[in-house]
């Protein structure tokens, strides 16, 4: 948890002298890295722990194993949960990931123990996931031959997968149904029918993964459509009942499937400040007005989608399947 909260001892009761502590030096730790220096253990970071997975399973498996193989025989090599990381061991995947909610989640995700790989369109995510245990990657997902490579080239390069969030997406405001042509077939695509594709390519991995856990990244309007949304709101209707049907299916397997649903996430590369002015305007407020637009008067940022999805990915959410999780600031429409 972000937040710890300290108990004090009372003022008022005798206290003994605390025993004096050895400090630990901490050399440099970053959150690529992450590892602490102890001259008695040696903690293996991101990185470090999974390849030490990989090759114990390889030698499980025996020569010549396919991947699927390999990824079967990571199970019994699952490391013992950490308090601070924890989804050390795990592989992960994020699509869309370049900026914004997937980045966010990426980073958080490797924050978190993870091996991280980022999947996005746009060639700037080589550059923004860059580090030891996350990594970005240039693919189309409307690609199906393409995607499935990347699906299956992380599989082979880190054992296995254990843990997808589907977040890449589209959202073209202003189009009403008779106008609606293009679009809507964009949207279907890459909204939709991709995130069926990720889930096809990914499941036969998550069957065997490190307590495997898929997040739907869902939207407000999916029970809160509003005009000129139509495209978006269908196909972010459709994820999640995908979600739900995913969550029926796999349960037998031990893969948890969760939807998590943002609104008015500003802090992303869609929303220029003329887009926020222009949408401010309509409703009558100021810019900070509308960010704070919703019941508990809170403005909604990436990394508190990314914090989320790490958590409900994790053991804090371990016996939970099937559940569709807001993070909007309490909004009338939904509620």
């Amino acid at each position: 948890m972000d937040k710890i909260f300290e108990a004090q001892a009372s003022a008022f009761s005798p206290r003994k002298p605390a025993p004096r502590k050895t400090a630990l030096k901490v050399q440099n730790i970053s959150i690529e890295s992450a590892v602490v220096k102890n001259p008695d253990t040696k903690i293996m970071n991101q990185l470090e722990t999974v390849n030490n997975i990989l090759s114990q399973a390889k030698a499980a498996a025996g020569d010549n194993a396919s991947i699927l193989e390999i990824a079967k025989a990571r199970k019994p090599f699952q490391p013992e949960l950490d308090e601070y990381k924890p989804h050390l061991g795990k592989v992960a995947i994020v699509t869309g990931a370049c900026g914004g909610i997937g980045r966010a989640t990426a980073e958080r995700l490797h924050r978190d123990g993870a091996v991280v790989v980022g999947m996005d369109v746009n060639p700037a995510i080589v550059e923004n996931l860059a580090g030891e245990g996350i990594s970005g990657v240039v693919c189309d997902i409307t690609d199906n031959e393409k995607f499935q490579a990347a699906v299956d080239a992380v599989a082979a390069e880190y054992g296995g997968i254990d843990l997808i969030v589907a977040n890449a997406g589209i959202f073209k405001a202003g189009e009403y149904i008779e106008e609606l042509d293009k679009s809507w077939d964009l949207h279907l695509l890459i909204n939709l029918t991709a995130t069926q594709r990720f889930l096809k390519f990914s499941i036969p991995y998550l069957k065997h993964g490190f307590s495997a856990s898929i997040i739907i990244i869902g939207s407000r309007n999916f029970s809160a459509p509003g005009p000129g949304a139509a495209a978006y709101s269908v196909t972010k209707a459709g994820v999640t009942q995908l979600a739900r049907v995913a969550a029926l299916e796999l349960a037998a397997d031990g893969v948890r499937v969760n939807t998590v649903h943002p609104d008015a996430v500003f802090d992303t590369e869609i929303w220029t400040e003329e887009a926020l002015q222009k949408s401010a305007t309509r409703y009558g407020m100021t810019v900070e007005e509308y960010k704070t637009k919703n019941l508990l008067r809170t403005e909604i940022k990436s990394t508190d989608i990314a914090r989320m999805v790490s958590t409900v990915a994790g053991p804090v959410f371990c016996a939970t399947t099937g559940a569709q999780i807001p993070i909007d600031g309490g909004n009338d429409r939904v509620i």
